[in-house]
């Protein structure tokens, strides 16, 4: 018997991708009964579903971020389980803290769902792993062979190295509140920074729920807790939309930082008034979206969001059948 293609099965509709024997939702952006959630970033992870299967890690973040009782019923993905008929499972995606990728099988055919992912090394979170599989469905925020991404401990070095040069000035960095802030945390404490660091309110809950979760970050003040003298000569880091905000000028002059795959387009640095861009990235750059379609020896290759258009011709002359999405409901987040 032929094994039925995975277009049958699993399709975009307008509530997000859909499997239909399974009869669940893989990261909708509108409320649905069943849905299983590949990580905690908002265009990923809603409140009002039915039933959420995710990774521990992603189900504390989304009831941090929204509230205990934010779903009607909660469920931790353990080991594979059967969803009627189609075997589930979530291993490592490399993004940030709980972050997976969906392994369906279903009737001979294997899918692996990425959801946002990388492939370098993160002290704050497991590893990507690779699974071979028939269709692999990528996202391509970083899309385009323009870019590439530095090593992080690299940039985070540079860091380092500003605030000895500039000690009497504090240095802002901005970062979202989820994942990056905490690995920008952790890389500078294995840099060997190991004075206080002050965080903007807004990254307050999320970074006690890493260090419940056992990632530890070292010593953290608050900004609106200390007195503007106090500030100089400081590492802060806030929001990104913190760095030009009435908020930060408590700080005096400091030196302004932000850690983002798209610090890689000088335009975009311009654009913040960044005077120090950091090249850092949750997501994977050019060559490793590559190199990971390469070696999940999938034969087709769905594009979910990002930059598409790029990576799917891509795809065709690597071989295999690239196909667009263009789902709904993802953003380019602040990386």
């Amino acid at each position: 018997m032929l094994s039925p293609h995975p277009e049958t099965w699993l399709y975009p509709t307008d509530h997000g991708l859909y499997c239909e024997p399974g009869q669940f939702f893989i990261d909708p952006h509108r409320p649905v009964e069943r849905a299983v959630i590949t990580h905690g970033h908002g265009d990923h992870a809603r409140s009002g579903h039915g039933a959420v299967l995710a990774t521990r890690e992603t189900i504390e973040i989304m009831k941090v971020r929204y509230g205990p009782d934010s779903a009607g019923r909660f469920e931790i993905a353990k080991d594979a389980l059967s969803v009627n008929g189609v075997s589930v499972r979530l291993v490592p995606a490399g993004h940030i803290l709980g972050s997976a990728q969906i392994v369906l099988d279903w009737q001979g055919v294997r899918a692996v769902v990425s959801g946002d992912y990388k492939r370098r090394a993160d002290p704050t979170c497991a590893p990507f792993e690779l699974v071979t599989c028939d269709l692999f469905v990528t996202e391509a925020t970083f899309g385009l062979p323009v870019f590439k991404h530095e090593p992080a401990e690299k940039e985070a070095r540079r860091l380092c190295a500003s605030l000895k040069a500039n000690p009497e000035r504090a240095h802002l960095l901005g970062v979202y509140n989820l994942g990056k802030c905490q690995r920008m945390i952790v890389l500078m404490r294995q840099a060997g920074y190991d004075a206080p660091i002050y965080l903007h309110g807004g990254l307050r809950s999320l970074c006690e729920l890493y260090e419940r979760l056992g990632v530890a970050l070292g010593e953290l003040r608050y900004v609106m807790e200390a007195k503007p003298a106090e500030l100089a000569g400081t590492m802060v880091l806030c929001p990104p939309s913190a760095i030009n905000d009435r908020w930060s000028r408590r700080l005096g002059d400091p030196v302004t930082a932000f850690a983002s795959g798209w610090m890689r387009v000088r335009g975009r640095a311009r654009q913040r008034g960044v005077e120090l861009p950091l090249v850092v990235s949750d997501h994977c750059d050019w060559p490793e979206l590559l190199s990971t379609i390469e070696e999940t020896q999938a034969e087709e290759v769905w594009v979910t969001h990002g930059r598409e258009d790029a990576l799917v011709y891509q795809i065709g002359k690597m071989g295999k059948r690239g196909r667009a999405l263009a789902l709904v409901g993802f953003e380019d987040e602040d990386d």
